[in-house]
């Protein structure tokens, strides 16, 4: 958050941003689906504008379904915009795009000089707003809501995809899932674990149960791990280590970490007390106030115990995936994060290809064609 930007020469960020484009190319060639995601003055993340890098991809790739998780509308002023911005790529890619959406993370509030407080109501009204300007077409249309007011709504060119793109939001809490099943959106969760995963995509199965809808299918239910395939098992876990960079690297001062307003307050203050305690700093806490260790303090080993990470052979890789697969009641869409910190293109490379080979094919007959 406070690296000053002067560390990174422009020469080197744009040699960095051929690497990745040429490896989501790799990805697309590989038959692999491809992600974007956002964030602001943050080292460990090039993509502070995310849109514009999947307008790249729309053009650059040829196969690949993209999924841009997500955009941080409740950061943003404008969610008319950010329609004509999804619409706009959707039509450049000939309708192969998912759109993500996400309240953003609490250490982004000074970054992008929002308020902490209504993020959740914010976040879904923009929401709401963004589908209902994709599906009009009779004409402009007046919004007039509690954050947003828009006299004339008429977004060109509608989407490709009709009456929308498909929609993503992410929660790593039952009470975040239980509104995302309501609207029937697809649901993502981050580096959570088999727990964290199985109770958040419960909460999502019991909603729809209540409301009398069909049990959810796999594809609505996505899951996102550190992720490296190697030849052999020593060869996986070499270049995990080097993905744990991502980990043990993206560190957040703690004036950043818990806004006031962006949780509850006796989170929050559960939160501070498990940060800054000194008997025990490796605990955190999570959304409902309970310690949770760092992930940056586990070991490999641990991480993969977790599901947090997958890593190995192919077919180490394979039982990993198997197990998360059953443990969390299946899941659809595992969002692979294969390139990380040091780990050299053509590793990054090796490890891609080795997953789309040898890993989705055993991952496809269990999963019924879910996608990555």
């Amino acid at each position: 958050m406070t690296l000053p930007n002067g560390v990174i020469d422009p020469e080197r960020a744009a040699s960095l941003w051929d690497r990745y484009i040429r490896e989501w190319q790799v990805a697309d060639e590989c038959g692999l689906n491809v992600m974007v995601n956002e964030h602001h003055s943050t080292a460990t993340c090039m993509t502070s504008v995310a849109p514009l890098i999947t307008a790249v991809l729309a053009r650059v790739t040829s196969n690949a379904r993209i999924l841009l998780l997500g955009n941080p509308v409740a950061n943003r002023p404008d969610p008319v915009r950010i329609a004509e911005e999804m619409a706009l790529v959707d039509v450049l890619s000939h309708g192969r795009l998912d759109v993500g959406f996400v309240r953003g993370v609490p250490y982004e509030i000074s970054a992008t000089n929002t308020k902490p407080i209504g993020m959740t109501e914010r976040m879904w009204e923009a929401i709401e707003l963004i589908t209902r300007a994709w599906a009009t077409h009779d004409g402009p249309f007046n919004w007039e809501g509690e954050f947003f007011h828009h006299r004339q709504v008429n977004i060109w060119p509608r989407p490709y995809q009709q009456p929308t793109p498909p929609v993503w939001v992410t929660a790593v809490s039952p009470s975040s899932a239980t509104r995302i099943a309501d609207q029937d959106y697809r649901i993502a969760t981050f580096l959570t674990g088999y727990e964290g995963a199985r109770t958040v995509f419960q909460a999502y199965r019991d909603r729809q149960a209540e409301a009398g809808k069909p049990v959810p299918a796999d594809d609505k239910f996505g899951y996102a791990a550190l992720v490296y395939t190697g030849k052999t098992d020593a060869e996986g876990l070499d270049g995990a280590r080097k993905l744990l960079w991502y980990l043990t690297s993206n560190k957040v001062a703690t004036e950043f970490l818990y806004p006031p307003g962006y949780t509850p307050y006796p989170v929050r203050a559960a939160g501070l007390r498990a940060h800054s305690a000194v008997h025990d700093p490796a605990l955190l806490a999570d959304q409902g106030g309970h310690a949770k260790k760092d992930l940056a303090l586990m070991s490999l080993e641990e991480l993969i115990d977790r599901g947090i990470v997958f890593a190995g052979s192919p077919q180490t890789v394979s039982n990993q995936i198997e197990k998360f697969y059953s443990e969390v009641g299946g899941f659809g869409n595992l969002l692979l994060m294969g390139q990380a910190g040091h780990m050299e293109h053509d590793e990054a490379v090796r490890g891609l290809e080795l997953f789309a080979d040898q890993v989705v094919p055993a991952v496809n007959r269990l999963t019924d064609a879910a996608t990555v």
